[in-house]
Parts: structure tokens; C-alpha cells; sequence
């Protein structure tokens, strides 16, 4: 079993910041790309930003660049620190990994989400 567990959403004013954590946890061989995705009402979930296992880090939307994404693998905890938000940035925010774990005498890799945290930013 493997669990992905967000903390650190909440209520925020606009421009105020905010730090996501996602700690990874179970039978864990290792964890490959992580990243966060955000689904505000009514939209489709989005990405946000991923990093590689060494660190490289991807974000699609240039606007995001009050976001930075970072992970401590000691840890398997993987961080999104968000500034200068936005009321556009209210969404519930999701964590992702691609995981690697030892099962019936196999390896394999899967993707695993968390259950969300919800961000809302106020104007």
C-alpha cells in the first residue's frame, strides 16, 4: 500500500503566500517524477509543476512563476511553495508521483495521487 498525504492549504489573501507538502508512505521501492495539479470548480485538473527524481524541474504555464516546486528525497516529500497568489489560484491541489514499488516478487511502476487540499485565495 502506498499513500500520498497534502498538508498546508488553507485561506490565504491575495498575495500572500503559501507552502504545500505531500509525503509519500507504504511499500516504496522508489519514486520517480512527482508533481502537482490543481482542479478549480468547474475546470479540468491542470498541471502545475513537476521535478525529476535529480531535481529538474518542469513548470507549463510561464504565469506560474510564483510557484516553485522542490522535493526532499530522504523524505519522499515532495514541497510547492506558492507566492504572490491570486484568487485564480483557488483550486484544490493535488499531488502526483510515479512510484516503483516490490509486489508478488515484481517491480513495477504506477502512479499515485493524494486526496487533494484545497486552496482558496481571497480578493
Amino acid at each position: 500500500q502506498v499513500q500520498l498525504v497534502e498538508s498546508g492549504g488553507g485561506l490565504v489573501q491575495a498575495g500572500g503566500s503559501l507552502r504545500l507538502s505531500c509525503a509519500a508512505s507504504g511499500s516504496i521501492f522508489s519514486i520517480n517524477a512527482m508533481g502537482w495539479y490543481r482542479q478549480a470548480p468547474g475546470k479540468q485538473r491542470e498541471l502545475v509543476a513537476t521535478i525529476t527524481t535529480g531535481g529538474s524541474t518542469n513548470y507549463p504555464d510561464s504565469d506560474k512563476g510564483r510557484f516553485t516546486i522542490s522535493r526532499d528525497n530522504a523524505k519522499n516529500t515532495v514541497y510547492l511553495q506558492m507566492n504572490s497568489l491570486k484568487p485564480d489560484d483557488t483550486a484544490v491541489y493535488y499531488c502526483n508521483a510515479n512510484i516503483e514499488v516490490y509486489s508478488g516478487g515484481y517491480y513495477y511502476s504506477r502512479n499515485y495521487w493524494g486526496q487533494g487540499t484545497q486552496v482558496t485565495v481571497s480578493s
